[in-house]
């Protein structure tokens, strides 16, 4: 997979609340958000198809696009990235720093311990 740009990703991100969308739609949404031109937006799409992060398919004279990138995939990838070039491809650092900073809050920890206990249970079998 491709890297995607932050100004891809909010593409992308557009797509995977609401697709398919058009190039118009998607021209008409981003360009008032981010007082983007309509041939940026054109060329960020361009760039996600050339990336395969999207699809389209051609509807008359209109494209139509889609994710063809799904976003949990997406998310894995970026996450292990990130532990792996900021906490050299440890974890606990990063749950410590915001365990340290107060920023875990009951709900946090209570998911943490579930996927924890789940994983644990993976590797007993």
């Amino acid at each position: 997979m491709k890297d995607i740009s932050p100004a891809e990703l909010i593409v992308l991100k557009l797509l995977w609340v609401q697709s398919p969308m058009t190039a118009s739609e998607i021209v008409s949404d981003l360009s008032s958000k981010h007082e983007w031109q309509d041939k940026t937006i054109k060329t960020l799409l361009n760039r996600l198809v050339n990336k395969q992060a999207i699809g389209f398919e051609k509807q008359g004279r209109a494209y139509s696009y889609f994710p063809l990138l799904e976003q949990s995939v997406y998310q894995k990838k970026e996450s292990r990235s990130f532990i792996e070039r900021i906490f050299g491809g440890k974890l606990a650092p990063l749950v410590a720093g915001f365990a340290s900073d107060n920023k875990l809050n009951a709900a946090d920890i209570n998911e943490l311990q579930q996927i924890i206990d789940q994983w644990k249970k993976e590797q007993q079998k």
